[in-house]
């Protein structure tokens, strides 16, 4: 156990974050009416995970954008999932109130699904193909960053 330990030390800090080609961490979380959110059930959709929180200044301007990209391409089988991080349900359901999301959202107040896919700053969104495997992870959310996330999408779902 020791070296396992010892070698898991050794490893550079990117070689432990969750990269491209890997499969996405499974999760199971409540959604807003109780029923549970499971990466599972959208197996063959591209997927769209963000993880956010209230008092995250940049979720304001990424939830427009998140509900935009739902309803342009989710006939062409993309899914946008926020997961919340919040302790207090409250805190979420005030920035729900107030930036409603128009896409499936859970909750996860224990912090288990961000430290499966390894969350250092909020907002961070992974980008999961229909095989269940990462095509894409980013940090943060600006006016800069919606065409290039916007194009990624496109390029998972085979738009032109």
């Amino acid at each position: 156990m020791k070296r396992l330990f010892a070698a898991l030390l050794s490893l550079p800090l990117a070689a432990l974050a969750l990269a491209p080609g890997e499969p996405a961490p499974a999760f199971e979380l409540p959604g807003p009416d109780g029923a549970m959110v499971r990466l599972a059930d959208f197996k063959g959709k591209t997927v769209y995970l963000d993880f956010w929180a209230s008092w995250c200044v940049p979720c304001r301007q990424s939830f427009p954008w998140m509900n935009d990209m739902q309803a342009r391409y989710g006939d062409r089988n993309l899914r946008v999932i926020g997961i919340n991080v919040d302790k207090r349900a409250s805190d979420a359901g005030k920035f729900l109130d107030r930036t409603p999301a128009k896409f499936q959202v859970a909750f996860d107040p224990a912090g288990n699904a961000p430290r499966a896919y390894d969350v250092k700053a909020m907002p961070s969104s992974v980008l999961v193909g229909p095989d269940g495997r990462v095509l894409a992870v980013h940090r943060g959310f600006s006016e800069e960053d919606k065409a290039p996330l916007e194009a990624r999408i496109r390029e998972a779902l085979g738009v032109k």
